[in-house]
């Protein structure tokens, strides 16, 4: 494990790897280290890159290191009446560094955005082993290209992030859950469209396989109260609403969140059109799946007990990609964590990669489409 103290050492270190034409993985907390195949490179921890570089509550900016913990981020900006909006999530010991690198958001994603819409700027090393800057550390910005929006989501494969800066927003003063219990995956969407399409301002919408769907909504307690009194009489033709606990809702929302608590060995995640998830869940029903419903159906966890590719074709005869997050050392290598990309979108990505990382030394064969980038020409 290489262990780089700041940004100078990894710049050493990613030439030195040029150099020797090694492969270097960039870690943060290690927490999504089983996505995609398994693979021989040299591990770059990025933990000690770690610390608030500047935090101005009253700009809405933040700029961090990409060693520091998310836990820490989330409980210093709370500190303060902010919260990062897109809801980024992970297992203990997450970072901030790897949450945006691995594009997670949360339920909120549906109204608020996703990583890539608050990320403003960072500074990284690209794979020529050069520091480079993107973006800026205010909102409004609109100078040169937006590579914020590639560099979120690509799991290290553009360059190793030594600080960025993140867009915050004012923490809703109160958050309330109401739930409705019994409503089919069909219906379920049908309520949760008209709750999202309504004006009570629905921040997140959900369904779990045993029936119970969530909508949230957050803001100022007097608004909170009255939208909370307005959804029931919006949302009749569909199915009755109650209030629960945030104690009790709080786990719901993190197995709609995150398809963690479902059963099954095999995890996919499924991003599609939402009117299509119950056409999705009535194909994939006979395979015996567990599943949960997120973003009033935009994003569909599904686990399953067996190693089957099927999903991922059913996923694509609904508009759809499923990426393989959970599975076996032997599945992993494989099924591409991925879902594979149209030959014209995947050879533009491949020369977005080569152009930040000529030499290949973050293409480590995590991701298959990888190995693919290395003959092309610079």
């Amino acid at each position: 494990m290489l262990e780089p103290r700041d940004a100078n050492d990894l710049r050493q270190i990613v030439a030195d790897a040029v150099a020797a034409g090694k492969k270097l993985e960039l870690s943060g907390g290690g927490t999504r280290a089983d996505f995609g195949a398994p693979r021989d490179a040299a591990a770059v921890s990025l933990a000690a890159l770690a610390g608030i570089v500047d935090y101005d509550p009253a700009e809405l900016v933040l700029t961090v290191r990409p060693g520091t913990p998310l836990a820490d981020v989330q409980a210093l900006v709370a500190s303060e009446g902010q919260m990062l909006a897109f809801e980024p999530w992970g297992d203990a010991g997450a970072t901030i560094g790897g949450s945006v690198a691995a594009g997670a958001a949360g339920s909120r994603r549906v109204t608020a955005g996703s990583a890539r819409d608050h990320l403003l700027g960072f500074t990284a090393v690209s794979g020529r082993g050069d520091s480079f800057v993107a973006g800026a550390k205010v909102v409004k910005n609109v100078t040169g290209f937006d590579l914020p929006k590639l560099m979120a989501g690509s799991w290290g494969r553009i360059g190793a992030m030594t600080e960025l800066s993140l867009k915050v927003l004012p923490r809703p003063r109160l958050t309330q859950t109401l739930a409705a219990e019994g409503l089919s995956p069909a219906a379920a969407h049908a309520a949760m469209a008209c709750a999202l399409g309504s004006n009570a301002d629905v921040s997140a919408a959900a369904h779990l396989s045993r029936g119970i769907t969530l909508l949230r909504v957050a803001g100022f307690a007097p608004s909170v109260e009255a939208r909370c009194i307005a959804l029931p009489g919006l949302l009749r033709e569909h199915c009755a609403l109650a209030k629960i606990d945030e104690a009790e809702a709080a786990p719901l929302w993190a197995e709609a969140m995150t398809g963690a608590q479902l059963s099954g060995a095999v995890h996919w995640r499924i991003h599609l059109p939402p009117r299509r998830a119950p056409d999705l869940l009535a194909a994939l029903d006979p395979l015996g799946i567990d599943w949960a419903m997120d973003w009033g159906g935009g994003r569909v966890w599904i686990a399953l007990g067996q190693a089957d590719t099927r999903v991922r074709t059913v996923a694509a005869g609904f508009g759809g990609e499923a990426a393989l997050v959970r599975a076996d050392a032997a599945m992993r290598a494989a099924v591409p964590a991925l879902h594979p990309r149209a030959p014209g979108l995947a050879a533009l990505e491949q020369r977005v990669r080569r152009a930040f990382d000529p030499a290949g030394v973050f293409a480590t064969g995590r991701f298959m489409e990888d190995a693919h980038a290395d003959p092309l020409s610079a």
